[in-house]
């Protein structure tokens, strides 16, 4: 069955996936900087979720609606209303942080941001097509297909000064792009659970699970490597865990409104917009280019074409209809 999204929660949903993209490329800032103080990415990340992890369970412990919320999850797992494994979207911000532990110091920073929101452009429209997430089954239309098209062109063109070229690079290049699948279907899940337990329980679970992971990964890692540096005394540094607090929960309620594809374009755009403005700002190495420019453009007229409704007529449901018609005449 589908579900027609609200034409009134539109503009709510899509503002609130801007929001959550420009907190997105503010934490990347405040990771990228920790870990280059830590010289160790996975580090950086694992604190990050520790922070959140730590703010999330205090507040469990003052607020019953948290922990109401997370007994209504494990209920619903219970009854069937849940699978086990729609409750593990925490992973793949483990996922994602170990791809670009493993990709980005071949492939780069830039073909790494595009790829992965290539892949989770392209997953959302699966995602919604499938019906996985909470908004119910979207058809992947003309409009949503030419949407996705020029947010994907948008990131290439944002990212053309800096991106890198060769087979080797191709090919690692398609991590990234499956992390961005991945990361469609976690704001699926998460989108499901919230509306079971609420916004805070899914966050909740969410820390636990991708601290887990990231914890299991780093250790791998020291056994290899061995302790990184020391952690920095900056406290500025450690405000990506209450960002990434943020950035699921807004995600979790967006998601309900506007469905995975226009939650993941709408964080695309505000993550081009957030690393805009931040760099013209707070200046951080490469200066700002009209390539950056143009791609925050494309994206936004990505964006407002896919959220445009489905004209009626010769789409898939007017075909068939007009195969019934004709199945109906001949019999």
């Amino acid at each position: 069955m589908q579900t027609i999204l609200p034409a009134r929660a539109l503009p709510a949903g899509l503002a609130v996936a801007w929001l959550v993209g420009a907190a997105a490329a503010v934490q990347a800032r405040v990771n990228g900087e920790l870990a280059a103080r830590l010289h160790d990415g996975v580090a950086a990340a694992l604190i990050s979720f520790a922070v959140g992890l730590v703010v999330l369970l205090s507040a469990a412990l003052v607020d019953s609606r948290i922990r109401f919320g997370i007994r209504a999850i494990r209920a619903a797992v219970g009854a069937g209303e849940l699978t086990p494994g729609q409750c593990l979207g925490g992973l793949c911000g483990a996922v994602v942080v170990a791809t670009q532990a493993l990709t980005v110091p071949v492939i780069g920073v830039a073909l790494f941001a595009v790829a992965l929101a290539g892949g989770q452009i392209v997953g959302g429209l699966v995602v919604d097509r499938l019906g996985l997430g909470p908004a119910g089954r979207v058809p992947v239309s003309p409009v949503r297909v030419v949407g996705a098209g020029l947010a994907v062109l948008g990131m290439t063109v944002a990212a053309a000064d800096r991106l890198t070229a060769g087979t080797q690079v191709a090919l690692l290049a398609a991590l990234p792009a499956a992390a961005g699948c991945a990361i469609a279907w976690q704001q699926a899940v998460n989108g499901r659970l919230s509306a079971i337990g609420g916004p805070a329980a899914a966050s909740l679970m969410n820390f636990v699970i991708g601290f887990a992971g990231l914890l299991v990964g780093w250790l791998a890692l020291v056994a290899v490597r061995g302790i990184p540096a020391p952690p920095p005394h900056a406290p500025e540094l450690y405000l990506g865990g209450l960002l990434g607090i943020a950035i699921v929960g807004l995600g979790a309620i967006a998601v309900r409104w506007v469905g995975v594809l226009l939650l993941g374009l709408g964080i695309v755009a505000g993550q081009l917009v957030g690393a805009l403005l931040l760099d013209l700002l707070l200046p951080a190495g490469a200066q700002l280019s009209a390539a950056t420019v143009a791609g925050c453009v494309l994206v936004g007229l990505g964006v407002a074409v896919a959220a445009r409704p489905t004209p009626p007529g010769p789409g898939r449901a007017g075909w068939a209809g007009r195969r019934q018609s004709r199945r109906a005449r001949n019999s």
